[in-house]
């Protein structure tokens, strides 16, 4: 059907490498690209039918626009750093192709996680004729697809979400991050905002704690409530919230880690003086620690992600749960990787199969539950990522242990 093109030879590039290639109906023509072409090389050399590979710095718009011209793709599928969002829109808006990615825009010098960099290209992707679609993984991604899904399938108005994020996984390491250790670290640590009364609110990084139980035996599990980009998206679109809050588990010696480590100032993103060089902290904590990448032989437990939902249909109040379970050494199995890597880099390879179709192919700039949720919902259970749904009792609330009630 299309030629594309993906940016990013990470652990999220290797699994949508592996997806598209698993379509190839769908995905006719596939170039794997980052600044690094031997991670591209060793990426296809494990897919299950050939790709082309090159080499492009993402940073170097020039340089994106000339690749993108000469291969001509329909759409870029960006899952490189989120602080090169922007130059790879712009590539894509002076070659004429549409645009993918699966997280929001990030200054590298300020740790602000928000969209209106972005947002701000609607006019000019919307006169091109081109669409971009924003935060195509799993959150953002599926979890704002879900909202959607369940806003459109089972509320007549949503008032209450809540985002729950668990990674029952074990990798064995004392301390290793499952993604990009400088975005993961960042994210962590930053303040904390949730949507509450038509305005977000601020609260020190996780000082807010509840307890979940996970359905289908996945475990119990300590979760924190964080900030996390999708929130601002979706209490936009979705007006009716009058309260939206992203929680995320961690163990307790991640977390006595990361306090050590900020501590001592090796989280700080400013550069620094040493015997002569600049360096920045968080960098150089992210060369010392495991690849994330290469944790996937040794990651072993599941991840479960969904949406908690509070509204009101036909008048009568209602709670609804929509979840996803991945198992890591399955996802390992299938395409050589660990479950956040599959979870992220699957939806990314949906959203671009929604756009190739037409689905979702509307001029302007997008979030995705913006868009129809229910082919996407279709795709998640036929390509990997099955999904389940159940009511719960209008008395539930999450079990708060630390932090008050608001």
């Amino acid at each position: 059907m299309s030629k594309v093109i993906i940016i990013g030879a990470g652990g999220v590039g290797a699994v949508v490498a592996h997806k598209c290639a698993q379509l190839p109906e769908v995905f006719t023509d596939i170039l794997l690209a980052s600044r690094t072409e031997s991670k591209c090389k060793a990426i296809a050399a494990q897919v299950s039918r050939p790709i082309r590979t090159a080499r492009v710095d993402a940073d170097n718009v020039a340089e994106l626009t000339a690749l993108l011209k000469a291969e001509q793709p329909l759409l870029v599928i960006n899952v490189a750093l989120p602080y090169q969002d922007l130059t790879i829109m712009d590539a894509c808006l002076a070659a004429g192709v549409h645009y993918l990615d699966t997280a929001n825009y990030e200054p590298p010098d300020t740790a602000k996680f928000e969209y209106h960099w972005q947002w701000a290209y609607q006019d000019r992707f919307r006169d091109a004729g081109l669409t971009a679609v924003l935060g195509s993984g799993f959150d953002p991604g599926a979890t704002n697809i879900f909202t959607a899904y369940l806003a459109k399938h089972y509320f007549d108005e949503i008032s209450e979400l809540d985002i729950i994020d668990v990674n029952g996984g074990d990798h064995g390491y004392p301390f290793a991050t499952n993604f990009n250790p400088e975005i993961n670290i960042r994210e962590v640590s930053a303040e904390c905002r949730h949507w509450e009364g038509g305005q977000f609110v601020t609260t020190p990084p996780m000082s807010k704690q509840a307890r979940f139980d996970c359905p289908e035996d996945v475990g119990a599990f300590n979760i924190y409530r964080m900030y996390h980009e999708e929130l601002e998206s979706l209490s936009k679109h979705f007006p009716g919230l009058k309260r939206a809050q992203f929680w995320m588990s961690f163990s307790e010696n991640y977390l006595k880690h990361l306090e050590v480590l900020r501590n001592v100032g090796m989280t700080g993103i400013e550069p620094v003086d040493y015997q002569g060089h600049k360096i920045v902290p968080i960098q150089f904590l992210a060369s010392l620690l495991p690849d994330p990448s290469t944790l996937g032989p040794r990651t072993k437990g599941k991840t479960c992600i969904g949406c908690i939902v509070r509204g009101t249909k036909d008048g009568v109040e209602r709670v609804m749960y929509l979840y996803n379970i991945s198992d890591h050494q399955e996802c390992y199995r299938e395409v050589q990787s660990q479950a956040i890597f599959y979870t992220t880099g699957v939806p990314a390879v949906i959203g671009a199969k929604m756009i190739l179709e037409g689905h979702w192919r509307e001029p302007g700039v997008w979030n995705v539950e913006q868009r129809d949720p229910d082919p996407f919902m279709a795709d998640m259970n036929r390509y990997g990522l099955p999904w389940t749904v159940v009511e719960l009792d209008p008395s539930f609330r999450l079990d708060v242990v630390k932090g008050q009630e608001i």
